[in-house]
């Protein structure tokens, strides 16, 4: 099924929950802020939090459950997280399990959801600006890619930084990181741009995660800190049990993009 992309947050979410809808979230819901996804034991919960809080580029929290409560009130209305994400990949002992649309059956009373904002909540107000986002415009997902750039560890949680890349026009540049410094909790400016060397990048023809686009002669290669990296890190600590949103498959929240706080005020 294809949804609008201006389609309202309850909406998408509603066909989510039924399984109508299982796409990459790029673009859907002008105006309201995306969320990438760790789920995780109570146990090692703390120290991801204090992970996320060393290293707030990559993992800006805008959301935390109640133990064993898959209900994200903060977020939005009738949040269901074992339900309202289009794809979830599920880890045990550091390895890929599978990739499911619902983890009703996986859900214990010992998880905690941490959401964390996402880079697809500024691409909007970059289209309202008039820069081009050419996977938006593709109709593909985000082109992601595994850095050398270190991350400040804690307890077992310790890795390098995944980014997003987007081809930006030179003369935009400057503009495009002005806007995504407006928004702190989803990524906020761009971390590089230029030569992806520089950043342990090979072939930018090559992401590691999502789909490849074109940079076109006058463009300038941007990258921006992902929220897939939290995804390696917790893959890395090799958890027993741990689920995490697909990349480009996020949770769409009630809150506001540019709300300074990000929590939902029904």
């Amino acid at each position: 099924m294809t949804l609008q992309r201006t389609a309202d947050a309850a909406m998408i979410r509603a066909d989510i929950r039924t399984g109508a809808f299982t796409g990459h979230t790029s673009g859907m819901a002008p105006g309201k802020l995306q969320c990438n996804l760790a789920i995780l034991p109570a146990v090692h919960a703390l120290d991801f939090l204090r992970f996320c809080q060393r290293n707030p580029k990559p993992c800006p929290v805008v959301g935390v459950s109640e133990t064993g409560d898959p209900m994200l009130p903060t977020l939005g209305r009738d949040i269901d997280i074992r339900t309202d994400v289009p794809r979830y990949r599920v880890f045990r002992d550091g390895i890929l399990s599978g990739e499911v649309n619902d983890i009703k059956d996986l859900w214990r009373d010992d998880l905690v959801t941490v959401a964390l904002g996402c880079s697809f909540t500024f691409e909007n107000a970059l289209i309202r600006a008039g820069i081009p986002v050419r996977h938006i415009e593709d109709g593909v997902n985000v082109p992601m890619f595994r850095t050398n750039i270190p991350l400040v560890p804690a307890g077992p949680f310790k890795g390098n930084m995944v980014v997003t890349m987007r081809p930006i026009p030179e003369a935009m540049v400057e503009q495009a990181h002005e806007i995504s410094a407006n928004f702190p909790q989803a990524h906020g400016a761009p971390i590089a741009k230029g030569d992806p060397r520089a950043l342990g990048i090979q072939d930018l023809s090559m992401p590691d995660y999502g789909d490849a686009v074109a940079v076109k002669p006058g463009e300038v290669p941007v990258y921006w800190a992902c929220g897939v990296t939290p995804q390696n890190v917790l893959l890395d600590a090799r958890l027993p049990l741990c689920i995490t949103h697909s990349p480009g498959h996020m949770l769409i929240s009630d809150v506001a993009e540019d709300a300074e706080t990000p929590i939902y005020h029904p």
